[in-house]
């Protein structure tokens, strides 16, 4: 597998999450010679909350998920990776129960006390044992959460992934932490992305206030991201508060949700430049729109149109494309108060091209690996940024040959 050329150099160094600990697994479903299941449990207490795919197929792990979630308890974390048990009926859900009874039995805790989550292939199904006979050995294999535990939990959820991807955070003003690991690389679009995510901290956060913090940086990342706009079966954030620090959130909720913001917000970023066969990472800002869900629409438009991804790999400035998108995108524009910019480079504005134009410019800022198009639509002060990547022939080649 040849790595992303927007890759991080290295895995970055996270701190253990005090109540955490890890374990990983091969089963041996799909892949071989790699781990590909991951145990992470959570110490007495710990709170929880969850955000899911708005898929109308969901997966049979979301489906339990979201039964367990007004319980706001958990105790463990469970992970597979090659297969997102998904459209695979009622031996699907049989797979979850019994996962979930062995894990439950093993660590002597409620059933709705653990989560469960797959990716991988759709409408496949497996034997529960598959998962269950690993079980026994996870549970006696668990390790403190150092930053090389957390390197083997994002390696062991990964599909597709080129890279495992990990981000960190101190929440101000206190000693305590959030951590985060996620996996993702195709079939991603905003609501949510197709993607895991798993965040920790220890800091003591009622499963309320975990609610409203992981909904807005969800949609402040992971709902502003897209590769492929193709939106997942299986698509989970789950954000875990063990509370053994001590330190109560209550008395530093701003620090803590800009912690949990700039995790979600790096991991997102990673994810996208993880997009199959990405060579560019692409920023697109629009402003001046109707209010700010009409400036995401616009934007979600120019990120995910086909003709616009294809120019920005063949570096070509290709500006016709942009006010394309922007044109079928369904919201409030007008053709004569409309500027957009490639970089610095101003191209379009007075419903023509400007005067000012030099397309050398814009095509040196497309050889760059990092990408932005700003689009400001003169209307009134609605904004958005959604993240994305170009489309290349290697991202053919990966989806055509998943499955084989």
């Amino acid at each position: 597998m040849t790595i992303s050329p927007l890759a991080p150099k290295k895995f970055p160094v996270l701190p253990t999450v005090e109540g955490i600990h890890i374990s990983v697994a091969e089963t041996g479903m799909r892949y071989k010679d790699r781990t590909d299941l991951c145990l992470i449990t959570m110490s007495e207490g710990t709170s929880v909350s969850g955000m899911f795919t708005e898929s109308l197929c969901p997966s049979a792990p979301v489906e339990w998920c979201k039964q367990i979630m007004g319980l706001g308890k958990a105790r463990a974390l469970l992970c597979n990776a090659g297969n997102a048990n998904a459209f695979t009926g009622k031996p699907g859900k049989i797979v979850v129960e019994k996962s979930v009874e062995s894990l439950a039995t093993a660590m002597g805790i409620a059933p709705e006390e653990v989560f469960i989550a797959s990716t991988g292939v759709i409408g496949e199904a497996f034997n529960a044992e598959e998962i269950t006979n690993t079980i026994p050995d996870l549970v006696n294999e668990q390790g403190r959460s150092s930053s090389h535990e957390w390197e083997k939990a994002a390696n062991a959820i990964r599909t597709t992934d080129t890279f495992a991807k990990g981000s960190s955070a101190i929440v101000k003003g206190t000693e305590t932490v959030v951590v985060g690991i996620a996996k993702g690389s195709g079939m991603i679009a905003p609501s949510m992305a197709t993607m895991l995510a798993f965040i920790f901290t220890d800091l003591v956060v009622e499963a309320s206030d975990l609610k409203e913090i992981n909904r807005k940086a969800v949609n402040k990342s992971f709902n502003s991201i897209t590769v492929d706009s193709d939106t997942s079966t299986s698509d989970t954030v789950l954000l875990f508060a063990t509370g053994k620090s001590g330190v109560h959130a209550a008395d530093h909720m701003d620090e803590f949700e800009k912690a949990v913001e700039k995790v979600t917000l790096d991991l997102a970023h990673q994810i996208v430049k993880d997009g199959e066969g990405a060579s560019k990472f692409v920023e697109v800002n629009v402003t001046g729109a109707a209010d700010d869900l009409a400036a995401q629409e616009i934007a979600k438009s120019i990120a995910n149109s086909p003709l616009v991804k294809t120019a920005l790999a063949a570096e070509d400035p290709n500006w016709g494309r942009i006010v394309m998108a922007v044109g079928k995108a369904g919201q409030q524009a007008d053709r004569d108060l409309l500027k957009i910019w490639i970089g610095d480079e101003l191209i379009a504005e007075s419903g023509q091209q400007s005067n000012t134009y030099q397309e050398a410019r814009a095509a040196s800022h497309l050889q760059e690996q990092n990408i932005c198009i700003h689009v400001d639509i003169g209307i009134s002060n609605g904004e958005s940024k959604i993240w994305t990547c170009d489309l290349t022939h290697k991202y053919i080649e990966i989806n055509a040959g998943y499955r084989s």
